[in-house]
């Protein structure tokens, strides 16, 4: 792989302009390899092939568009090893839930996008009394598609596959921090008969490719995976051009954990917060536990936390791995001294610095803080490291109270045996997603978040439609 090069138009070409950046493995500190970040000119060329290529990918058929789906399916299953290696080394993931979970993600999403295009229907009727009034689900155009680190291969199918199979074309910019799996899928895609010009891949920050992405006349959509931050900034940068604007952003979960919950719901919250190493935007990093087991909660906490096992990322086992950069790792020990220097909240286990004998990689030690409130810095900010912050509460409607005191809404958590309690604070969560006891949720099920995370939904047939414009002709006869 020439990892200076960019997936232009069906070809890797060199780019114009732009500078070069180095691409860190986060376990060893190492550079893996030097990439460069596109020019308004770069993104400028990704664009116009994307927009010369619609009007023939628009067109193609449902049939023509599910065989594609097939080939990349096929292509991607067949690179599976090598894309595990490369999220592993990139992003820091342990090699065994690169393998899994990261790479899995990737197949699993495009299963489900088949399954759901295979029923869907982009022409009916308005109704069956009515059978000369037609709805048409068309293609909304060129699709920017701007992807973040964490979970690169989850946000690039999810993102990708739907905006395909929906007939547009796209320009794919993943994050500059992890972008040797996007350009991994780029020669996916190009194996597997992709047509020139409908996927598009150019390297980048937010800053010079993503604002021009989001500015652009020629794209009609941007989705975006990150930051609120960003995606505020994204929605007014998109905003002369009215584009259509996807966003799934941060989140702050809380793990409601009443006293008739699971025996083990308190581990399994610690181990789902520290998951990915606490890189996930729908982890559940505020425990808001009910009173009477409080005390019993924090104990069990510390047990998980100080059992969670640190360890380089090409290591085999159930380890977590180390944070993506240097710049994260340094906002993730500012926000554990804010915690312990100016919140008061009392540290039970971890803490700042680095685990015993890890000097090089941006290895954190996994951190419990109990006694917390929704006050604390450390309750409201998306951390997105290995730290949890417990609470208590008393009232079943003082936790809803406190879970929705939140500026996210992504994802949160209920565990109780009372299976009436369970959906009736549910129903009361102001969030996009709600997990019961842990329960998995299905493949295609819809993913994204209330307020200020975000304002899309990815997956299954929520997430074809994001990429598609509706029309209503009257007088249909055909």
């Amino acid at each position: 792989m020439n990892t200076r090069q960019f997936y232009i138009n069906g070809s890797w070409v060199d780019p114009i302009g732009g500078k070069s950046l180095e691409v860190v493995n986060p376990s060893t500190e190492a550079v893996c390899a030097t990439i460069i970040l596109g020019s308004e000119h770069d993104t400028n060329s990704a664009v116009s092939a994307a927009n010369e290529a619609f009007n023939s990918w628009s067109a193609s058929s449902k049939a023509e568009r599910l065989e594609l789906l097939h080939s990349i399916r096929d292509v991607y299953a067949a690179r599976a090893d090598e894309m595990a290696y490369t999220i592993s080394t990139e992003m820091g993931a342990p090699i065994d839930l690169a393998t899994s979970a990261q790479t899995g993600a990737g197949a699993s999403h495009i299963d489900a996008f088949i399954r759901t295009v295979e029923a869907f229907e982009f022409d009916r009727t308005l109704r069956e009394n009515t059978p000369s009034d037609k709805i048409l689900y068309e293609p909304i155009g060129v699709c920017a598609l701007i992807t973040p680190w964490n979970w690169p291969m989850n946000q690039i199918a999810l993102k990708t596959i739907p905006a395909i199979a929906a007939g547009c074309t796209t320009v794919l910019k993943p994050s500059e921090l992890s972008p040797l799996s996007g350009m991994l899928f780029a020669e996916i895609l190009e194996e597997a008969g992709v047509p020139a010009g409908v996927f598009n891949l150019i390297n980048g920050d937010g800053e010079g490719v993503g604002t021009t992405l989001s500015k652009h006349k020629d794209v009609a959509m941007v989705s975006f995976t990150g930051s609120s931050r960003a995606g505020i900034l994204i929605s007014k940068n998109a905003a002369d051009s009215l584009k259509r604007v996807s966003l799934e952003l941060g989140g702050k979960g809380a793990n409601i954990i009443f006293a008739d919950a699971a025996k083990d719901a308190v581990s399994k919250g610690v181990a789902r917060c520290f998951n990915n190493t606490g890189q996930s935007c729908n982890a559940p990093t505020r425990m808001l536990v009910e009173r009477s087991r409080y005390d019993e909660a924090v104990a069990q906490a510390i047990t998980q936390a100080n059992n969670t096992t640190v360890d380089i990322a090409s290591n085999r086992g159930s380890h977590i791995g180390p944070l993506v950069s240097e710049d994260q790792y340094n906002k993730v020990q500012g926000l554990i001294d804010q915690a312990l220097q100016k919140d008061g909240a009392r540290l039970v286990a971890g803490g700042p610095g680095k685990p015993d004998g890890f000097e090089r990689g941006y290895f954190v030690r996994p951190t419990v803080f109990a006694d917390c409130h929704n006050n604390m810095t450390i309750m409201r900010e998306e951390v997105f490291g290995p730290v949890l912050s417990m609470m208590p509460f008393d009232t079943e409607q003082e936790a809803i109270a406190i879970a929705n005191d939140t500026d996210y809404g992504l994802t949160n958590y209920v565990q109780t045996e009372d299976d009436e309690k369970a959906t009736r604070v549910a129903r009361q969560l102001r969030s996009g997603m709600v997990d019961i006891n842990y329960r998995a949720r299905s493949s295609g099920f819809p993913f994204g978040g209330y307020k200020q995370s975000g304002n899309g939904r990815e997956g299954g047939v929520w997430g074809l439609e994001e990429y598609l414009e509706v029309k209503s002709v009257g007088g249909w006869n055909a």
